[in-house]
């Protein structure tokens, strides 16, 4: 299917039926006090999914960071994925995987981790790629990054309105991820996405419960 075939300025959003939900991507420190503070900050219940991101640390090691994480999400009922790895998702157990676009294959993920696992697509700015992750078997695709960020620096760009066209052709979830805050979320939302993916509005704040509230009235739409 060929991309130019689409315009998502076409599309007005959608009316939303339900608020988008908050994803929760952990900082790269995710030893020492994090565990409390991921706690703090899935205890106002906005937050519905946690992706353990943390590079250069090996799988034993990480393993061994991610079980108290993985208790705290499942105690709280909130959607544990692992980043990258679908090794380390099948051993922790993980509730599912989040791939890049050279971090697996998805059918692979799927066979290996069954038909209950969570797996998700980033897809930049592509709807080209949004569309081939569906078609491959994703539970979702992320866009992003719509803002400048200090987590994963990316040249991509996605206007607003791909979050419209893909929310009005497709019934997959789709993520928005990339610089996001309380500030700037709104275009976001009101353009269809289901989630809102957020690092540093969260964990560089002192208060992380408060820092995810602050969050609660844009996710409304």
């Amino acid at each position: 299917m060929d991309e130019a075939e689409y315009d998502p300025l076409d599309l007005p959003p959608p009316e939303r039926t339900e608020p988008a939900r908050l994803y929760l991507i952990s900082p790269q420190e995710v030893g020492g006090a994090f565990p409390d503070r991921l706690r703090a900050a899935l205890e106002p219940g906005v937050a519905t999914a946690f992706q353990l991101r943390v590079k250069e640390v090996g799988e034993h090691e990480l393993a061994r960071r991610a079980e108290p994480l993985l208790r705290i999400c499942a105690d709280a009922d909130v959607t544990f994925i692992v980043n990258d790895s679908i090794t380390l998702t099948k051993r922790l157990g993980a509730d599912g995987v989040h791939l890049g676009q050279s971090d697996g294959d998805l059918r692979e993920a799927r066979d290996t981790l069954g038909p209950d696992a969570q797996i998700g697509r980033t897809c930049h700015d592509s709807r080209h790629l949004a569309m081939q992750a569906g078609e491959e078997g994703a539970d979702y695709v992320a866009f992003g990054a719509f803002y400048p960020t200090t987590t994963k620096p990316s040249d991509y760009r996605p206007p607003p309105a791909i979050l419209s066209w893909w929310a009005a052709v497709f019934e997959l979830p789709c993520v928005a991820i990339g610089g996001i805050t309380p500030a700037n979320a709104k275009p976001l939302v009101d353009a269809g996405a289901d989630f809102i993916a957020v690092c540093q509005a969260v964990w560089s704040a002192d208060d992380p419960a408060a820092a995810v509230r602050a969050f609660q009235s844009v996710l409304a739409g």
